[in-house]
Parts: C-alpha cells; sequence; structure tokens
C-alpha cells in the first residue's frame, strides 16, 4: 500500500488522463511508475556504486577475464 501527495497539477493531469481512458488514478499512476521505475533502479544503483570505494576493472581486464573474485 502507498499513499502519496501529489500537486495539484499533477493530481490534475493524473485525474484528466484517467478520465480520458476510462481507467482508474491508480491504474494510470501504477503504469507510470513501472515504466520508469528500471530506469531509475540504473541511475541510483550507479550512482552508488560510484560513490562506493572498491577496485574498479578496466575494459580490458575485463575482455581477458579477469577473476572479479580476487
Amino acid at each position: 500500500m502507498l499513499a502519496i501527495r501529489l500537486p495539484e497539477g499533477i493530481e490534475h493531469r493524473l485525474a484528466e488522463l484517467a478520465a480520458k481512458t476510462g481507467h482508474t488514478k491508480t491504474f494510470v499512476a501504477r503504469e507510470a511508475i513501472l515504466e520508469h521505475l528500471d530506469e531509475m533502479e540504473a541511475k541510483y544503483l550507479a550512482i552508488d556504486r560510484l560513490e562506493k570505494v572498491g577496485k574498479r576493472w578496466t575494459l580490458d581486464e575485463l575482455d581477458k577475464g579477469v577473476n572479479l573474485e580476487s
């Protein structure tokens, strides 16, 4: 279960799209979230990896099949 407060403008756009398409606001919001969730996960996980200190491999090392466990 998720409850969020939306700015009035976004709420209005959501309601209008739902009405025009015959879907519920919940359906439209769920579809919007699913549409962008993969991209957001990739972005924030990449930022997290860059911020954490750790071993980095070059493309050459990866091409040669370096043992990533060591």
